[in-house]
């Protein structure tokens, strides 16, 4: 079982030179801290400890807002070797940048200051959560002489109670700790990590204000290297569950696979695409695992989303006798309104640590990763749903040829965001029609896919750009976003110049809220409209490198598609696409009226 923790064998290269926000190679850009940390001979402090640590399990990059609660701890971070803090322009950004760097890099980290940063934060945390992503949230809090008192201070609502910001991250992160004292601070900040990469959640660490930079006997100066101990399985559960699993399959005629989600949080991913070459079953990824397993399998039938699933693949999936889902998440966005046509005791349920088989039993301390891979060892070989879906496929039809200068259609856009992508890439999708569309993409071998289906944030994709582009420094991301989406985080397009970045994003003006005009429409769904090249052009300001463009017909587009894969290719591409307000994909149309009719049902009878 693999038991490294992060991405440490491929980190980001980071700034040696305590650089704010940008590469130590980009010119003309860095913020030098006026305070280096101080340290004293041969001793170590717990601003550096906490900074050798993240480190030490896969963190290049810390997305932070400064308040001076957490200044002298972020002088800490600046100082560290392989460290480099990140400004953002909110910590709503902030916190969906170390979203979108976890997506990456396996593990994200952002820094604010106390309530006023910590309840900011707090939207992008609890997405990280519903997502699995372990993100370090790291808050500057109080002079730890001030607990205790009856002092009120400022950035607080008014009352000596200190607890506000802890009690509202209770609910959204799977540890916290306040960190008052330097005799077992050291404890504290270890067992807050820890707990983090162990249950792939965030958690939420507050330092006193005046602890960063004090020496303690706890604190080496190298501290020993952070070890955590991988979860195996309870060796009899495994082979019951793997035993009532080959029985359960062998009786079936027809059996498929479904990858879900949580496939990353269990490091399971060869371990599925094994299963499917020693099983031959066809196999669909649910709409949340885009981009998990690769989609250039030839058993490979699409995305299993319901009534709105890649065609052909519904009909395989939900008539087979028996499916396999791999981490699932079964929720009403997922399920379409709860329209799936599964039954229960066809199903086998393989979540992380636990395995349902039918309608029982289950096995629990079972991981997904090794059940997987002893499975592929024992199931019999089973071709029928892959050739069942051979003998009805009907290859996808051709797009209308566009007229000379027609105006712009949000397929013919798609259909040349196909053609560009390939294994250098990473897709990120925002919430709304785009997660449609991009979707129906068909990822080469290496192209990396997120989008956030269980929180459904708008405005997302902004700061996950951010902190993806940051840790996937191999890849170039290309963003569809939506206009009503843009303008919850559109702030941060700075950030993503002064860290040199060069990715592409396609801002889709089509006037407003698409996704819930199909839900439910009403004026509170249009927009004001907005110069967004000229926006992107003033936050520019002629620093870094930055190209815009606006277009209205397919010759336009690829033109700018063109200038953005050559001659800008170095650059931060930012394509307005105008589309018509009514111009969606047919799979929106038919979530919307199911996701309406679920979210629409009468109360139950009292």
């Amino acid at each position: 079982m693999d038991a490294r923790i992060g991405s440490v064998d491929r980190p980001s290269p980071a700034a040696v030179n305590g650089a704010v926000g940008c590469p130590a190679s980009a010119p003309g850009c860095p913020i030098m801290s006026s305070h280096p940390a101080p340290l004293a001979a041969g001793a170590a402090s717990l601003g550096r400890h906490l900074a050798r640590r993240l480190v030490q399990v896969g963190v290049g990059d810390v997305f932070a807002v400064p308040g001076d609660f957490n200044l002298t701890l972020l002088d800490h971070l600046v100082a560290e070797p392989g460290l480099r803090l990140v400004g953002c322009c909110n910590e709503l950004n902030a916190g969906y940048a170390a979203d979108g760097y976890a997506r990456a890099r396996g593990v994200g980290a952002c820094a604010v200051t106390f309530t006023v940063g910590g309840l900011s934060v707090l939207n992008a945390i609890a997405g990280a959560y519903s997502e699995n992503l372990p993100v370090i949230c790291i808050a500057g809090g109080p002079n730890s002489n001030d607990y205790g008192t009856n002092r009120i201070l400022h950035h607080t609502i008014g009352v000596p109670d200190f607890s506000q910001e802890l009690r509202c991250f209770q609910t959204v992160t799977c540890h916290q700790a306040v960190v008052t004292n330097l005799d077992d601070a050291h404890e504290q900040i270890d067992t807050a990590i820890a707990t983090a990469l162990r249950e792939s959640k965030p958690v939420y660490l507050s330092i006193s204000c005046n602890l960063p930079g004090i020496p303690h006997p706890t604190f080496t100066r190298d501290p020993v290297p952070f070890f955590l101990a991988p979860r195996i399985s309870n060796k009899m559960g495994l082979e019951a569950a793997v035993e009532a699993t080959v029985q359960f399959l062998n009786k079936a005629v027809k059996p498929v696979l479904v990858g879900g989600p949580k496939l990353r949080v269990a490091k399971a991913q060869k371990a599925f695409v094994d299963l499917v070459d020693a099983s031959g079953y066809a196999y669909a990824i649910m709409p949340s695992a885009k981009g998990l397993v690769p989609e250039t399998h030839p058993h490979f039938l699409g995305t299993y989303w319901g009534a709105v699933s890649t065609a052909f693949c519904a009909e395989i999936v939900e008539s087979a006798d028996a499916y396999i889902f791999a981490g699932p998440i079964f929720n009403d966005y997922s399920s379409v309104g709860y329209s799936f046509l599964l039954k229960k005791d066809k199903a086998i349920i393989v979540q992380p640590d636990r395995v349902i088989v039918g309608n029982g039993p289950a096995f629990g301390c079972v991981m997904m990763k090794e059940y997987l891979s002893e499975l592929a060892k024992r199931v019999k070989k089973n071709t029928t749903a892959y050739e069942n879906y051979k003998r009805i496929f009907v290859p996808e039809g051709k797009l209308l040829q566009c007229e000379a200068n027609e105006p712009l259609r949000v397929n013919v856009l798609f259909k040349h965001i196909q053609k560009m992508i390939t294994g250098d890439n990473a897709v990120i999708a925002e919430t709304g029609d785009s997660w449609f569309n991009c979707q129906k993409l068909k990822l080469p071998e290496g192209c990396g896919y997120e989008f956030q289906m269980q929180y459904g944030s708008i405005g997302w994709s902004v700061g996950a750009l951010l902190g993806y582009a940051q840790g996937a420094n191999d890849k170039r991301v290309i963003a569809c976003i939506g206009d009503g989406s843009f303008q919850v985080t559109a702030q941060d397009m700075s950030t993503m110049l002064r860290c040199g970045q060069n990715s592409i994003i396609f801002l889709i003006n089509n006037g407003g809220y698409t996704i819930e005009v199909e839900i439910h429409d009403g004026p509170y769904n249009v927009i004001k409209n907005w110069n967004y090249t000229g926006l992107v052009d003033a936050i520019h300001n002629g620093e870094g490198k930055c190209w815009t463009a606006k277009v209205k017909c397919e010759e336009e587009l690829t033109a700018a598609i063109e200038t953005a894969l050559g001659e800008k290719e170095d650059s931060l591409c930012f394509i307005e696409v105008i589309a018509h307000k009514d111009d969606t994909s047919k799979e929106l149309l038919e979530w919307g009226s199911r996701v309406s009719a679920a979210n629409s049902r009468l109360p139950n009878p009292q």
